[in-house]
């Protein structure tokens, strides 16, 4: 049998699948990666453990496979968590400094008091906020001894880089577009961000198609060297296109450590109201662009509000919080500031409005819907911006699976929603532009008419204005001190 290899680094786990010619997943491996706090607000991983849990992730694949003769291998990846390394030996010069990381606050809002802020939009489609790499690539750079051969990349271009054995630097125009030194009308690395941010561009990888030869393998365990690396891709950008949300308007909601909205562009539009824009996807030099919303915490609150209550794990937390009716306490999960659509380092996470009353389902149930909320807050926000009908909107990651979740996004957001049986739907989608550079599927069409096994959630009726309320009263409080503080 042929088949891809597809690799999915996420945040918590990397993982391998093996993607048949008929689009189906035939092998899956994963492995933890681990993840340091070393200060309040900073995120960081070991790169060389990164590398290491891919390599681990492929093996439990292949092993649990069928005999497969791999055709290629397909990369998609954490975005907006950057590295550095020295170019000839390979050796890490920092962390993996992650998108979550708030260790550059300070640098993005002096930027945006020297008045950078519209110009970095402009060309980048994305906020001065340290979520994104442009600050963060200066913070690296900073504690690197001089004298080093440094390179600098994304993780698509990290693993790149091990998978060749360091004979390529390349990474693919969607992770370019998520690194804030990327003029997205010109597709290429900008030396006036560069400026800005104190960055040599020289340091950046070659920047590819997102279905390109990146170079062949070597040292991979199962792996024949020399196998072929014909795609790359971030990973929410890889579930767009493995839903097949090829046409202007369809979406989708990727749930994991943090959330990704996005919805395919028919051309560029101007960020604002929050959301920002990038480039889903990049064929034969033409870009395709999306809208998308950046939610730093949504499934992570999970296991710690179940551990905080008691319960076993995350299935036992949401069965209790299906117990409770909605309209309970708010809860606002800003434990790393807020992302899209709020945009706010400052915020707190915090419960509200919580008396003798209260019970631990209703404490469940805050958590859970504090999912919901977001992402309808950013659905808002994409509504408004393009003035155009939201399309199909599919869902993915392990807590899509869960229906009860799933309903209160439907609910929320008063639009269907529909769920796939598969969560890999990044390591789909890597596959799919992997096969489309070997010639396995010629083109978009045949790739959206692969099978895929999916349920429609239809939305219910609920009391959306009084659950909003509450819900906005929450964000508000988690924001009062900074409120207070500039004297609004």
């Amino acid at each position: 049998m042929r088949a891809i290899l597809a690799i999915d680094q996420g945040t918590t786990n990397s993982k391998a699948v093996l993607v048949s010619e008929e689009g189906e997943i035939v092998g899956r491996g994963s492995a933890p990666v681990g993840i340091a706090y070393p200060k309040p607000g900073w995120v960081e991983q070991d790169p060389r453990r990164l590398y290491a849990s891919v390599r681990e992730a492929v093996d439990a694949c292949l092993k649990a496979g069928p005999e497969v003769a791999v055709e290629a291998v397909a990369i998609s990846n954490q975005r907006e968590s950057v590295t550095a390394w020295d170019a000839d030996t390979g050796e890490a010069l920092g962390p993996v400094v992650s998108w979550q990381c708030r260790r550059t606050a300070q640098d993005c809002e002096r930027l945006i008091a020297e008045g950078q802020l519209d110009r970095v939009q402009a060309l980048t489609g994305l906020p001065l906020d340290p979520m994104f790499p442009g600050s963060k690539f200066r913070w690296l750079l900073d504690r690197i001894a001089a004298g080093r051969s440094v390179r600098l990349g994304t993780i698509d271009s990290w693993l790149v880089h091990c998978l060749t054995g360091g004979r390529r630097h390349a990474c693919d125009a969607s992770n370019a577009a998520r690194s804030q030194l990327f003029d997205l009308r010109e597709q290429r690395w900008s030396e006036e961000l560069g400026d800005v941010f104190g960055v040599d561009i020289a340091l950046l990888p070659e920047v590819l198609d997102s279905s390109a030869d990146f170079g062949r393998t070597q040292g991979l365990p199962g792996v024949p060297d020399g196998t072929p690396i014909m795609a790359a891709i971030g990973d929410s950008h890889a579930a767009l296109f493995g839903h097949g949300a090829f046409k202007p308007g369809d979406g989708k909601v990727t749930f994991g450590t943090g959330s990704s909205v996005m919805t395919t562009l028919s051309h560029f539009i101007p960020p604002r109201n929050g959301v920002t824009t990038t480039v889903a996807w990049r064929l034969g030099g033409k870009p395709t662009f999306a809208f998308e919303g950046n939610i730093l915490v949504c499934a992570a609150s999970l296991p710690w509000m179940a551990d905080i209550l008691g319960l076993a794990d995350v299935a036992a937390l949401v069965e209790l919080a299906a117990s409770a009716a909605p309209g309970g306490p708010g809860f606002v999960p800003a434990f790393v500031g807020l992302g899209a659509p709020y945009w706010n380092s400052d915020a707190r996470a915090l419960f509200s409005q919580i008396n003798f009353n209260t019970t631990r389902a209703q404490m469940a149930r805050s958590v859970t819907d504090s999912i919901a909320f977001q992402v309808h807050d950013v659905i808002a926000a994409m509504r408004t911006q393009s003035g155009g009908e939201l399309g199909a909107l599919y869902v993915d990651g392990g807590p899509s699976q869960n229906r009860f979740l799933m309903q209160c996004v439907s609910n929320l957001i008063e639009h269907p929603v529909i769920q796939c049986e598969a969560p890999e739907a990044s390591a789909l989608g890597a596959a799919y532009l992997a096969g489309l550079s070997l010639g396995l599927w010629s083109d978009l069409d045949i790739v959206a008419a692969l099978p895929r096994n999916t349920q429609i959630i239809e939305p219910q009726p609920v009391d959306r204005a009084g659950l909003l309320d509450r819900w906005n009263d929450a964000l508000a409080r988690s924001t009062f001190r900074q409120t207070q503080a500039k004297g609004e």
